[in-house]
């Protein structure tokens, strides 16, 4: 069996989250590597070709460790009728910002098989995975190619299966986290449990480092959460309003202005932790639970509503510590996290 590999030596105990969809940028993740934490990638949504090309140019950017993060697919049963309803019901929000349906893919769309090949071959430090686990084989590929290997969960059952897999460390994500919720199924409902009660539960269980996350916005929760037995802590609400996160400016200025935030699948068909708007109010309840299609099918509107400036239907993915996020330089925010 696999010998757990040990993470890169960090001078400080900070992970940047990888965050889909642009706020991770090469910048953003080489500055939390520079500041003496591990920056993540984000190779969700992104095609191989530009993932190789953010690996570089994070490259240029920092010597230090950093990582790249994986969506784990699901190959669900299609469900057509149940996509067809969703669409129907968003028609009018489709007309009011002038965009057209598409047509969403009942199949992968984010490349695993070639993004699992491409770190296989060009490896990285650190590479985690949400959504799910890869295969036993592709497991055994990547540690052999030298990289140490990250599950994400939600629930103790999860936390144990990502140790059985033979995996290094394990992100426990608790219900405070913002966007995605990393169950391993998007069927199920998030589990509603405290990080603070998840890492308890799973700190007995497995014997391999975890990695706390879910509204992380303090130095003081972060002293708390290191002084309960978790490794590291990962952060990425914190992180968005820095000037080096590719996310929309709207997006940034929400985050402080905003207040309240839902778990929605309105937006993507997976659960996800938003600031409520318009758009949460009027879709939460009737959503499907299909990833990636729903996302698929959201997709122009979201960036319609980015272009107009229309926070009610754009999705603004936050942690329940949202209001300490702040515009400054990410090296900054880990170096005052971590109480240097």
């Amino acid at each position: 069996m696999h010998q757990p590999r040990a993470l890169p030596h960090l001078p400080l105990p900070i992970i940047g989250a990888p965050m889909a969809g642009g706020a991770s940028t090469p910048a953003l993740v080489a500055a939390v590597s520079n500041a003496g934490g591990l920056g993540m990638l984000a190779a969700g949504y992104l095609t191989p070709e530009q993932l190789a090309a953010d690996i570089a140019a994070t490259r240029e950017l920092t010597d230090r460790p950093f990582g790249v993060n994986l969506f784990v697919p699901e190959h669900a049963t299609p469900d057509p009728e149940g996509l067809a309803r969703y669409a129907a019901q968003l028609g009018p929000d489709f007309e009011r910002l002038g965009v057209d349906l598409p047509e969403p893919a009942w199949k992968d769309t984010d490349f695993w098989r070639e993004k699992v090949a491409l770190l296989a071959g060009d490896p990285v430090p650190v590479v985690s995975f949400a959504f799910g686990l890869p295969s036993q084989g592709e497991a055994d590929l990547l540690h052999a190619a030298g990289s140490v290997l990250v599950g994400t969960a939600t629930t103790a059952e999860e936390a144990l299966a990502t140790a059985a897999l033979g995996l290094d460390a394990i992100v426990l994500q608790g219900t405070e986290a913002g966007g995605h919720r990393a169950t391993h199924r998007v069927a199920a409902a998030p589990p509603d449990i405290p990080l603070d009660e998840l890492l308890a539960a799973v700190l007995p269980l497995t014997g391999v480092p975890l990695i706390a996350a879910g509204g992380i916005a303090t130095r003081g929760r972060v002293r708390e959460l290191l002084g309960a037995g978790a490794a590291l802590v990962q952060i990425g609400t914190a992180l968005v309003r820095t000037p080096e996160s590719g996310a929309p400016q709207l997006y940034k200025d929400s985050l402080a202005l905003r207040t309240g935030t839902v778990l929605t699948r309105a937006f993507t068909g997976r659960y996800a932790r938003a600031l409520r708007n318009r758009f949460t109010d009027a879709h939460s309840t009737t959503a499907p639970a299909l990833y990636p299609q729903v996302g698929q099918l959201t997709g122009p509107l979201r960036r319609a509503a980015a272009v107009a400036g229309d926070a009610e239907n754009l999705h603004l993915w936050a942690g329940t510590g949202h209001a300490q996020a702040r515009n400054r330089p990410a090296a900054d925010v880990v170096r005052e996290l971590a109480g240097r």
